[in-house]
């Protein structure tokens, strides 16, 4: 459905070393890096990371959050473990989530700009 998704940053330094640790587990990497700007992905850039003068303010109650597919659950376990050391919040620690399905392996982090965002392998243990 969608080609790509774009957010905003107050630093996109600050954000590499964030969304490197948390998403090259997972299988995506900085594809596109121009200053003020970075570009995630597998095959092709699918997540830009840009600075803005005024990102989307961070609101727990918004609902908005950015699911990423996991490979497996130890790629999920090591997504937790990056986005935390470098600059993340815990928003849901690695384990199964069963309300919403049998194999829903998941872990939930705040990015340091406010940004919630989870990482899902539905593979069987």
């Amino acid at each position: 459905m969608f080609d790509h998704i774009s957010i905003g940053v107050h630093d996109a330094a600050a954000s590499r070393r964030f969304y490197d640790a948390a998403l090259t587990p997972l299988g995506y990497t900085c594809l596109s890096q121009s200053p003020g700007s970075l570009g995630y992905g597998a095959q092709g850039v699918a997540l830009w990371v840009n600075e803005a003068p005024r990102p989307v303010p961070s609101d727990e109650k918004s609902g908005l959050h950015f699911c990423f597919a996991a490979p497996t659950r130890g790629s999920v376990d090591a997504f937790h473990a990056g986005a935390l050391r470098e600059g993340g919040s815990d928003n849901g620690a690695p384990g199964l989530r069963a309300d919403y399905g049998e194999n829903y392996y998941a872990a939930f982090v705040v990015d340091p700009d406010g940004y919630r965002i989870e990482a899902y392998c539905g593979a069987a243990g």
